[in-house]
């Protein structure tokens, strides 16, 4: 086989077309996409590299044309997969994800269906033995392909040192970029932008003193997937007594006003314990724990340290994942409690380690806490998919009700529990974002979650307060944990 300006004309027209395909698009009509010239011009050259790559390692120029689309294919297919489920396009964030993937592959194959599994893993295999089959062992094909990735690369370096590719996706805003310029250019432009933004200048140093009666112990609850099915799903009948009874005595709740739908727990989870809002994040607000070491001083337990508070931080779940084990301990936790501190759930308690479970370790925990203590747990019992082992009813709506039924319980039972131990606390509740239940909820609407923060005094009682409604982002939430812990800022 030869290289010629077909196989390079054929090469672009496919990732035209393929790119055409990837949502969000102006038409339905792939050739039609509107792409923009210099979107048009990365995906050239970047398709470019993409077969010099595939060249280099097996010599054959048909594979290797094949083999660049297929990798396209991929990415549009997983990124219109996504844009349905969560409403928003593949993002270079997602590809630190890969390994997490193999680890813990019942996050991700469970949104999958099992044909669809079966056929991916019968394409591989096949690709797999063509790619043996159809080796080329002569030398030159493959320096060519060498030589092809190189130049391909080095185009791609001064393009996007160019003025007008640098002016390109200054702000973030996936939704319109990937329309504007195309799937793999987004990819390549906002990793490039995350690359060159930098840490904050470390959180300054404030002594604050707790007002009459400030909590002796606060705890965090961040729980999976929770949200108001009343108005979830458009029924009042579906409201949750505990979170009704919390909100009539609340100190203050409202809506939290959260980015993502579905997934992104640790959007959410950065926002409330290192309360810097999006804007200030910037290219990093896709996955602000790749770059969160960076921002420890920020964390509240990092805040709190100053004011001799002790912080825990409860998950049962690997606390590798999203690295975690490394970014809790730097942002000032001083233990972790991790899958190995909870009984597995048992027959008919679904995937998970329940909520009551969870809540039976915090109490535990707190009544313990022979200091001030921040405990900060991230529940994981109503994490999808909603038709767990032992209930196979079908109806994934009603498997969610039954799951946010136990979360509520969950935020009863804390609720008197704290209270017994006769020590003033603040407990703060609230669902790191809405659930993507096929058929039931899809974005596009409405993506806030509830929250809610309950104040009890020395005796055990509900202190009420203001109950004071106000909407708030996470970060926002971060600072009011802060305020109704510690006073105002006192001298340095």
């Amino acid at each position: 086989m030869t290289i010629d300006g077909l196989t390079f004309a054929a090469l672009l027209l496919g990732a035209l077309l393929l790119d055409g395909l990837v949502r969000p698009r102006n038409t339905k009509f792939a050739m039609l996409s509107g792409r923009s010239t210099a979107g048009s011009w990365l995906l050239a050259w970047m398709m470019a590299g993409l077969f010099g790559l595939f060249l280099t390692c097996c010599g054959n120029v048909g594979v290797s044309a094949g083999l660049a689309l297929a990798v396209l294919a991929l990415l549009a297919v997983a990124s219109n997969a996504k844009h349905a489920m969560l409403g928003e396009p593949l993002l270079f964030s997602d590809l630190a994800l890969i390994g997490a993937i193999f680890r813990h592959p019942q996050f991700y194959l469970s949104a999958v269906q099992i044909w669809q599994r079966v056929v991916a893993g019968v394409v591989a295999a096949v690709l797999f033995a063509l790619l043996a089959w159809l080796f080329v062992p002569t030398l030159p094909p493959h320096l060519i392909g060498l030589g092809i990735l190189t130049f391909s690369l080095a185009v791609l370096a001064l393009s996007v040192k160019s003025a007008p590719i640098r002016r390109l996706a200054r702000v973030p805003d996936a939704h319109a970029d990937v329309l504007r310029h195309g799937l793999l250019p987004v990819l390549l432009l906002y990793w490039l932008r995350w690359r060159e933004s930098r840490d904050p200048a470390p959180c300054a140093d404030i002594t604050r003193t707790p007002p009459a009666g400030a909590p002796e112990l606060v705890v965090v609850i961040q729980c999976e997937s929770f949200a108001d099915p009343a108005e979830l799903f458009a029924d009042p009948k579906l409201a949750l007594p505990g979170l009704a009874a919390a909100r009539e005595g609340a100190c203050q709740c409202g809506r939290l006003m959260v980015s993502g739908f579905g997934a992104y727990t640790m959007r959410t989870e950065y926002g409330v314990l290192f309360g810097l809002e999006e804007d200030e994040l910037g290219f990093r607000r896709y996955d602000p724990f790749l770059t969160a070491l960076g921002e420890a001083s920020y964390a509240l337990p990092a805040r709190l340290k100053g004011a001799g508070w002790r912080s825990l931080f409860l998950h049962p779940h690997d606390m590798r994942f999203y690295g975690r084990d490394r970014i809790m301990p730097a942002g000032g936790f001083a233990e972790l409690a991790g899958e190995d501190r909870f009984a597995p759930p048992g027959p008919g308690e679904g995937r998970y380690v329940t909520d009551a479970a969870i809540a039976d370790e915090i109490v535990a925990l707190a009544a313990g806490a022979t200091e001030p203590s921040l405990l900060y747990a991230v529940t994981i019992e109503n994490h999808g998919p909603w038709a767990p082992d032992g209930h196979p009813d079908g109806d994934l709506k009603q498997s969610y009700l039954r799951l946010v039924r136990n979360s509520d319980a969950m935020l009863t039972t804390l609720t008197e529990r704290l209270g017994a131990l006769g020590r003033p606390a603040l407990l703060v509740f609230f669902g790191d974002h809405r659930p993507s239940i096929p058929g039931a909820t899809a974005p596009g609407g409405d993506r806030h979650t509830p929250y809610v923060m309950v104040r009890l005094d020395a005796a055990g009682r509900i202190v009420p307060g203001e109950n004071r409604q106000a909407d708030l982002t996470p970060a926002g939430l971060h600072h009011a944990i802060l305020a109704a812990v510690l006073s105002a800022p006192g001298p340095t």
